[in-house]
């Protein structure tokens, strides 16, 4: 067990037993010239694959199940398990895997019936959605009430990595976040800032600190609801770096993005792209929208990282999807990827950055979560391992 939560080998004799396994597939999609949908990027599928072939090995009849995409509750063809069911039975054949979760809206507001509609027939549970075990839904939280339930080997690898940054990173330790919006990383910016030597920050979420510093950041993306929190973490005792220039996109233009938005569902933001980028530093004109952190502050964030003994990164640079604004981003992967310490990378657009790079080999954990990453590192559980600490064979101390 991992801080009571069960592991495979606490179910018992499974030979000829029927065993439920939630799994993380909301992979993407996308659509070949004859029209088929297929899978992308089948990296959390092959991340189930060790579990489903020890459950396989020790004789259960498998049924895995998963969410995809946001289907709202209701029946949606764009997000039919079909292209994901092919690959898996592509990678490990003998494997049933159910319908959408996401189809019946039960799921999503953990409904008791749904949970036993879910559960009937079947002699044991796993959880083995590590990207999906920071929501209380009904697959998640539910089963464990009724099964003899256990973590599968991706969940406990994960929790073992991850409380490993919190109990005994290696010094120094540098945490690297990113991404948009400032109100969602609040939380952890907190727990982790107490806990790093130094915390890097980038991406959209930058802004809202450097506009709290009375730097002027243009049009660029801020939260002024926010600004009160982040000077608060600025005159913190831990030690938080902003970026020291910015690469910004000039009045009146657009970015120009494709962004896989998860399942095949592409969304287009902008369709006019104009050659209007400078470089400023801490101070960014009226109308100019920073969109990837600057050169000198890729050069000022790499050496940092070259000398640390832990590094997490969660979150990109800048909009990396416009080839104009990625160079922030690769920055970070590549040194990253020099490193000598041990790196982590916390899922989402961090680990897409790497697979793209063909980086991904080069980092010793890329995580397939992205909020349940930052959640874990915030809060030390989930709901999902909560649940599992409350399974009838689980140890009764650890309740």
């Amino acid at each position: 067990m991992i801080g009571g939560v069960p592991l495979l080998e606490d179910l018992g004799d499974l030979d000829g037993k029927s065993v439920l396994v939630r799994l993380d597939l909301n992979v993407p999609l996308t659509e070949t010239a004859e029209g088929d949908r297929v899978v992308a990027d089948d990296f959390r599928i092959r991340a189930a694959l060790p579990t489903l072939s020890w459950l396989r090995d020790h004789g259960a009849h498998i049924t895995a199940c998963s969410h995809l995409g946001r289907p709202k509750g209701k029946v949606d063809p764009k997000f039919d398990m079909a292209p994901v069911r092919s690959r898996l039975d592509e990678l490990i054949g003998g494997v049933e895997l159910l319908d959408n979760l996401r189809f019946s809206p039960g799921e999503e507001a953990n409904d008791p019936a749904f949970v036993l509609e879910l559960v009937k027939g079947h002699d044991a549970y796993v959880n083995d959605a590590f990207g999906s075990s920071h929501r209380a839904h009904a697959s998640v939280v539910g089963p464990p009430k009724y099964l003899p339930s256990a973590a599968g080997r991706l969940l406990a690898r994960e929790v073992e990595v991850l409380t490993a940054l919190l109990d005994a990173p290696a010094r120094p330790f540098v945490v690297i976040l990113g991404g948009a919006k400032v109100k969602d990383k609040l939380g952890v910016l907190r727990s982790l800032t107490a806990r790093a030597d130094t915390v890097l920050v980038g991406g959209g979420m930058s802004f809202t600190f450097l506009q709290a510093l009375g730097h002027s950041v243009g049009a660029s993306l801020t939260d002024p609801t926010h600004l009160d929190a982040c000077r608060e973490l600025l005159e913190s005792p831990g030690h938080l770096m902003l970026p020291v220039d910015s690469k910004a996109l000039a009045p009146g233009r657009k970015l120009s993005i494709e962004r896989d938005a998860g399942a095949g569902e592409t969304a287009n933001v902008g369709d006019e792209v104009g050659p209007d980028v400078e470089i400023f530093g801490l101070e960014i004109p009226e109308g100019w929208r920073g969109a990837d952190i600057g050169p000198a502050t890729a050069v000022l964030f790499a050496e940092v990282i070259a000398s640390a003994g832990t590094v997490l990164w969660n979150g990109p640079m800048g909009v990396f999807e416009d080839d104009r604004f990625a160079e922030g981003t690769k920055a970070i992967a590549e040194a990253m990827a020099r490193c000598p310490g041990r790196t982590v990378v916390g899922g989402g657009d961090s680990a897409a950055a790497l697979a793209q790079l063909g980086l991904e080999d080069k980092i010793d954990h890329v995580s397939t979560g992205g909020g349940a990453t930052l959640e874990l590192l915030e809060f030390g559980d989930l709901p999902g391992l909560a649940a599992l600490r409350g399974a009838p064979n689980a140890r009764s101390d650890a309740r």
